[in-house]
């Protein structure tokens, strides 16, 4: 119930509603009049409205006074309320713990309207005297420390971003000898802290952040939060160790002790034009951050005017990836995957194009690290899968089998508890079983969540779908990888093929990597493939799935369909069944 008479509010608490009738009488025309039974009732009516004074009886069912008065002393929102205690006159060892819990007066029942409305108009007067006291005395204090305060981060203590600004150009105006950078940072996919460990951790990792770029600032420069997981801080160029910066930022997070990889990324943009608003050096900062936000091996970079052009094509690209979904830019080609053995294709590959009506074809390069970063990737995965699952439907249907298709799936799906459910859903939507659609993911999504990727890839396994590690080798915890991850296949890394005609290192590892993964039944893909001998390198060493331009290039799928009726008319391709299980893999260790 609403107070909308401008009055003030007043709660009668009693159980007795005689007893209410009576002192809502006293001060109907001075007061919003509000009841409440018990003080339960009187607590839940509080929770929801504003009230200015409690006329409360200590002698009630479900909850009394006394209990009343302890849930206002602990609740910082009701603490303040005057409670005026109403007894009878044989209750005088009540009055007195009445007030001791923080009542500020009682009245005797019955109830003499005189003394009642005296007594209520002086705890008021007395609670206004007080209040006014305090405003006058923090009054001068409160001026100085709104000056800070509205200056600050409320979380973090640091500048905000407008302070940060004003103090910033202010800065590099009066100390026009020294050189600064502005330095942009930024936790690479902090949303998915959030949501992993709750608001409470990710709070904890930006006041952390916080206190470290405020005490490496101290006296030389200054540090704000511009939103969210976003910093900036302005330095001395000649005092700036992004290295040593980065490392010591690593240590104040890691000093946490949250299971889980947090990377800061940072972009620099050394001031060398101070008639730039500081808005304007942040934006050229941020810009080179994002070059190398993802990155495992980079995590910061300098700005330059080659990086502007390339940022301005990225932000064509994030500015019409939506509208390109919606108006079918986007499409898939299928690179095939040849048997050697066999002498035919056993599986294919789709892969995402982006067909611009101006620009012809944007690569992937171009477009699907850009939506990794900012998670569109999530709903392009989705869309190349139903492609996919309608290719394989419509071969099912016109040859009574199919040619299995494996897909891309970035490490950001595994963040959606429902991802096998949906692929379920989309597979009985077209009448497809799992075999038929592979699962691919890269080394990378590994290490960077591996017990959350580890236990998906359990989960899908366990329903029957094949999962390939993707562009194995590319990075540097494989054989660990492989030692908890039981993946079906590996996709060699294309960059292995291209070195092994003149690396001799290179065609030992290659040799060795398709023999142990003989060993612990795995299969292996060779990506990249171009040249004759190394197709007969590959025969030599036992390697039998081979995929690159040798034997054919991504295709569109009026292209593939053609291929599939000479591939078709072979009979139903056999298809390999690697048999590793979660239950063959050794435990996960990963903490």
């Amino acid at each position: 119930m609403e107070n909308t008479t401008g009055k003030a509010a007043m709660l009668i608490v009693d159980d007795v509603e005689i007893n209410r009738v009576i002192l809502a009488q006293f001060f109907k025309n001075d007061y919003t009049i509000f009841e409440a039974g018990n003080g339960r009732e009187a607590l839940d009516f509080m929770m929801e409205n504003k009230i200015d004074v409690i006329l409360l009886d200590l002698v009630m069912p479900i909850m009394d006074g006394f209990e009343f008065l302890a849930h206002m002393k602990r609740d910082a929102r009701f603490s303040s309320i005057p409670v005026i205690a109403t007894t009878a006159q044989s209750e005088g060892e009540n009055e007195v713990k009445a007030m001791e819990m923080g009542a500020a007066d009682f009245i005797s029942k019955p109830y003499s309207p005189t003394v009642v409305r005296m007594r209520v108009r002086n705890v008021m007067a007395r609670m206004e005297n007080e209040w006014r006291k305090v405003e006058q005395n923090a009054q001068s204090q409160q001026i100085v420390e709104m000056q800070r305060l509205i200056e600050r981060d409320a979380l973090t203590g640091i500048y905000d971003r407008e302070s940060f600004c004003r103090k910033a150009s202010d800065l590099l105006q009066k100390d026009a000898g020294t050189r600064y950078a502005i330095v942009y940072l930024d936790i690479s996919y902090f949303k998915v802290v959030n949501d992993l460990f709750g608001m409470e951790t990710g709070n904890l990792i930006l006041k952390t952040a916080g206190a470290y770029f405020q005490h490496i600032t101290e006296g030389v420069g200054l540090a704000g939060r511009m939103e969210a997981d976003h910093f900036a801080l302005c330095l001395p160029l000649d005092t700036l160790n992004m290295e040593a910066l980065i490392q010591g930022l690593d240590g104040a997070v890691q000093s946490l002790a949250i299971r889980h990889n947090i990377l800061f990324y940072a972009g620099v943009y050394p001031v060398s034009n101070v008639f730039l608003t500081v808005d304007q050096m942040c934006d050229r900062a941020h810009m080179a951050m994002n070059t190398v936000k993802g990155n495992y091996n980079k995590r910061y970079a300098n700005y330059d005017e080659d990086m502007r052009a390339l940022i301005l094509e990225e932000q064509m690209i994030l500015r019409e990836m939506e509208y390109a979904l919606e108006e079918g830019q986007f499409c898939i080609f299928i690179q095939p995957i040849y048997s050697l053995k066999d002498g035919r294709d056993i599986s294919g590959e789709a892969l995402v194009r982006w067909i611009h009506p101006l620009s012809d074809i944007i690569p992937p390069g171009r477009f699907v690290p850009l939506f990794e970063r900012n998670g569109f990737i999530v709903r392009l995965d989705r869309f190349v899968w139903e492609e996919a699952c309608k290719l394989l439907s419509s071969e099912k249907k016109k040859y009574g089998h199919v040619i299995p298709i494996s897909v891309n799936v970035s490490r950001l799906n595994f963040y959606d508890a429902d991802l096998l459910s949906f692929i379920k859903g989309l597979l009985k939507k077209y009448d497809l079983e799992p075999w038929m659609f592979k699962m691919e993911v890269t080394e990378s999504a590994y290490t960077d969540n591996p017990q959350q990727i580890l236990n998906a890839i359990h989960i899908f396994q366990e329903a029957g779908f094949q999962i390939l590690m993707d562009d194995f080798g590319s990075g540097y915890s494989s054989l660990s990888m492989l030692r908890n991850a039981p993946v079906n296949v590996l996709k060699i890394d294309m960059r292995f093929v291209q070195d092994i005609e003149t690396s001799h290192r290179a065609a030992v590892i290659m040799k060795n990597i398709v023999n142990m993964a003989r060993d612990l039944n795995m299969g292996v893909v060779i990506e990249g493939v171009e040249t004759k001998d190394q197709v007969e390198f590959l025969r030599e060493i036992g390697c039998d799935a081979i995929q690159g331009f040798y034997f054919a290039r991504p295709m569109p799928l009026d292209q593939y369909r053609e291929r599939l009726i000479g591939e078709m008319a072979k009979g139903a391709p056999e298809i390999p069944n690697y048999g590793t299980t979660p239950s063959e893999a050794d435990p996960v260790k990963y903490e």
